[in-house]
C-alpha cells in the first residue's frame, strides 16, 4: 500500500501507530447515530489495527486495504477502507468525525481510495452496505455514483433487514500516474 493524496488530504496506510489518534476520532458519538458503537479502548483499537496490518484475511482470499485520512492541519479526520474479494469486487466503508462533515473530505478521500483500488487491484465493481436510515452515507455514495442494488447481493455479502446495498461499476482501471 502506498500513501495517497486527494487535493490537500493525505491518506496514510493505516497502522498500529494511528490507533491512539484514531481512538479520539472514533469516540465521536455522532458517528454512531445509525449503527455500531465506538471502540472499547485505545488498546482494543491498537490490537485491531495490528491484525489489519497483515493487509490479508486469515484465509488469504481477501485484501484488507485501510487508510487514515489526514487534513491539512495534520489532524486525522477518519478512515476509508476496501475489502477486495475474489471476483474483482470490493466492499468499501468509511467513518469520519462529525467535525469534518459537510466539507467534501469524505467524498475526496473515498474517491481517491476507489481510484487506487481500481487501478492497483483491477477491481471493476464496488459495494457499500449502509443502514436504510443513514441518509448522510446514502447522499455521499450517490454523489460518488453508487446506485441502489435491487437484486440479490453478490456471493459473500449478506444484508440485515434494516440495511441496503449500493453498487458502483468502475470502468477499466486507469493507467498509473
Amino acid at each position: 500500500m502506498r500513501t495517497l493524496h486527494a487535493g490537500d488530504l493525505v491518506l496514510e496506510p493505516q497502522s498500529v501507530e494511528h490507533a491512539a489518534e484514531m481512538f479520539a476520532v472514533l469516540s465521536d458519538p455522532a458517528i454512531y447515530e445509525f449503527e455500531n458503537a465506538p471502540p472499547a479502548s485505545a488498546a482494543w483499537l491498537a490490537e485491531r489495527f495490528r491484525r489489519l496490518e497483515s493487509r490479508r484475511s486469515p484465509h488469504g482470499r481477501e485484501l484488507w486495504l485501510n487508510w487514515v485520512v489526514r487534513v491539512p492541519t495534520g489532524e486525522l479526520a477518519g478512515y476509508v477502507q476496501a475489502t477486495v474479494r475474489p471476483g474483482e469486487h470490493a466492499q468499501v466503508a468509511y467513518e469520519f468525525t462529525s467535525r469534518f462533515w459537510g466539507r467534501g473530505i469524505a467524498s475526496a478521500a473515498v474517491r481517491a481510495m476507489l481510484a487506487e483500488v481500481a487501478r492497483e487491484h483491477g477491481v471493476a465493481g464496488f459495494f457499500a452496505t449502509l443502514k436504510q436510515t443513514n441518509w448522510r452515507s446514502a447522499r455521499l455514495l450517490e454523489r460518488l455514483g453508487f446506485t441502489a442494488v435491487d437484486d440479490a447481493p453478490p456471493h459473500g455479502l449478506a444484508l440485515e433487514p434494516d440495511e441496503r446495498l449500493m453498487r458502483l461499476q468502475a470502468g477499466p482501471p486507469a493507467a498509473a500516474p
